[in-house]
């Protein structure tokens, strides 16, 4: 009798095209709402979601193994980067993941598209009313108080339990990022119209000038980056645009024809877009960010090939675009040798799930060869902006082990820790074992200061430092100043672009992922350590650099004739 019942009950299901009702179990909540966000209101029913699934990937330890064989100086594989399809070899999900979400989606009328090269990620449009059945959620609209953005999320979802193990998360769902706002630093104009360049390109004292502005030969003095141009085109620095922030074409012309009058004023950069992006050059539409980004590369990376990759405000990705320039730059057959990006999260911000699946793209991308750096924060101990707080907060991406966070300096005699640099402990990844030796050194000198107010386990940043305050900039015709990390990460991607010029014209590979190298004997050796300063926040004085590794300024500034050395130039 009880198998006749369910017979019909297929039956009757299979005639009205239904799906057949699984066990679902709760896969994601939070507690709260963040405080930076409020609630609107349930979301309009017809309202259209675009949804990713997220599957779960084959085989990440041993793409970390492998990231670390090819990464490692020690290691005999040193330097031999993988293929896009070696990579994805170790992404791809197995057949039988694929196979069950796939079926799980088509019983419910479906039609899902790949969104990743590698197959990991599934996207597709689906109204509010058949999310909220699909996941037994309850989407809802929220409203980012600071800037009025509206996005619609749920504090919860669940998913078929048999599907455990296959799928990883769905998104965005409870991922609460806050909009990009740009620099928490504004430009401050110069009071002349045209400021005397510090010029110094054959001697090896710092101009005194330097004290009190920043500009390239400053740069060049203080850490002997050479002004002779790179000769392989095949190298190449990719800069990240992010919020309409437009990089404009003629104030680079004239920050290099008064700070780089050695290079062709003509030199310039190539533009990618993604998400609707674009980069429109009237002067009104110059951004900040933008300018600052692609003067510290073009004019300190002398001829490296640029490409500012603008990312546009039609993503949808749920965490700003981050998610979708990594894809795009994944499925390029020749991504660039270093990307820098100077944006980034407060690591609670983001989902611990989704926060693994961005690392892992960086992981995917550093095994290919391309050096990933990101801006630590302008928040000393307070996240990626200054803020109240009660307990650290650290900052993604810098938190995650496969990146490489640059904190910022001040000063030239000596240089000394900026207090803005952001610096600490993630809690959502442990610390690495390249790491291990270098941040016990710091925890042990720290003792119980600020103890419980960060995480002893996690992984340490900044990795390195180079200057970020008071750096001259051309923007919107106008010249002035700027201060952030937002000015140390392009600074130092320069340097690695340089480098990796060097060591291609030799015929080497690019240096790829930095980490294991730079936390080696060599590697720290040709860095200059900072021993002063710290990073205030949350109503302390937050960290202290001191002799070593620290939260502040990491390993230190490069020094580049040392690192040529160190990376057998």
């Amino acid at each position: 009798m009880f198998s006749s019942a369910l017979l019909v009950a297929c039956l009757v299901a299979v005639a009205y095209g239904k799906p057949m009702a699984r066990s679902m179990q709760v896969h994601e909540t939070r507690d709260s709402v963040p405080s930076a966000f409020q609630r609107v209101g349930p979301a309009p029913q017809d309202a259209i979601l675009d949804l990713r699934v997220a599957l779960v990937q084959n085989d990440m330890a041993g793409l970390e193994k492998a990231l670390m064989d090819v990464s490692d100086p020690a290691s005999p594989l040193k330097g031999q980067h993988l293929s896009k399809q070696e990579v994805e070899a170790f992404v791809t999900p197995k057949p039988e993941t694929v196979a069950a979400v796939s079926a799980w989606l088509k019983e419910n009328d479906i039609d899902a598209a790949t969104a990743s090269p590698a197959g990991d990620w599934l996207s597709f449009s689906i109204p509010v009313s058949k999310a909220n059945a699909l996941l037994d959620a309850d989407f809802t609209v929220f409203n980012h108080t600071a800037t009025g953005k509206t996005s619609i999320r749920t504090l919860s979802y669940s998913i078929p339990a048999d599907l455990k193990g296959h799928l990883d998360f769905v998104h965005p769902t409870t991922v609460f990022a806050q909009p990009f706002t740009g620099s928490v630093f504004s430009f401050v104009p110069s009071r002349a119209d045209k400021p005397a360049p510090a010029v110094n390109l054959t001697s090896n004292a710092v101009p005194a000038s330097c004290a009190t502005t920043i500009t390239p030969a400053c740069l060049q003095a203080l850490y002997g980056i050479p002004a002779t141009p790179a000769t392989q085109k095949s190298n190449t620095l990719g800069v990240s645009g992010f919020i309409e922030q437009f990089a404009n074409q003629q104030d680079l012309k004239t920050f290099l024809t008064t700070f780089r009058p050695d290079l062709p004023s003509t030199t310039t950069f190539t533009t990618t877009t993604l998400d609707g992006g674009s980069n429109p050059q009237q002067i009104s539409q110059a951004g900040i960010e933008a300018d600052l980004d692609t003067q510290y590369t073009t004019g300190i990376a002398s001829g490296v090939p640029i490409t500012f990759i603008s990312v546009g405000e039609r993503n949808r990705d749920g965490v700003n675009g981050f998610l979708d320039i990594i894809n795009q730059l994944l499925s390029q057959n020749a991504p660039p040798q270093v990307l820098s990006t100077s944006y980034g999260f407060n690591e609670p911000d983001l989902p611990v799930n989704v926060a693994n699946n961005l690392c892992n793209a960086y992981m995917q991308l550093g095994a290919r060869g391309t050096s990933i750096l990101f801006s630590s924060g302008d928040g000393g101990v307070s996240g990626s902006q200054s803020q109240s707080c009660t307990d650290f907060i650290p900052t993604f991406p810098s938190g995650c082990p496969f990146v490489t966070s640059i904190g910022a300096t001040t000063g030239i005699g000596p240089e000394t820790a900026a207090s803005f640099s952001g610096g600490g402990f993630s809690n959502i990844f442990g610390q690495p074992s390249f790491q291990t030796s270098a941040v016990s050194g710091f925890l042990s000198a720290l003792g119980n200061t600020n103890s419980g107010k960060f995480d002893r386990t996690g992984r340490g940043f900044p990795d390195i430092s180079a200057q970020g305050e008071n750096v001259e900039i051309v923007f919107q015709n106008q010249f002035g100043e700027v201060a952030g990390t937002s000015c140390s990460c392009p600074i130092t991607a320069s340097i690695i672009s340089l480098i990796n010029d060097e060591l291609a014209a030799q015929g080497k590979s690019s240096l790829g992922f930095l980490n294991p190298f730079l936390y080696s004997t060599a590697g720290q050796a040709a860095f200059t350590d900072i021993t002063s300063g710290s990073n205030p926040g949350c109503n302390t004085n937050g960290f202290t650099a001191r002799a070593g590794w620290d939260p502040v300024t990491g390993l230190g500034t490069p020094n580049f004739a040392k690192l040529r050395t160190a990376v057998g130039l």
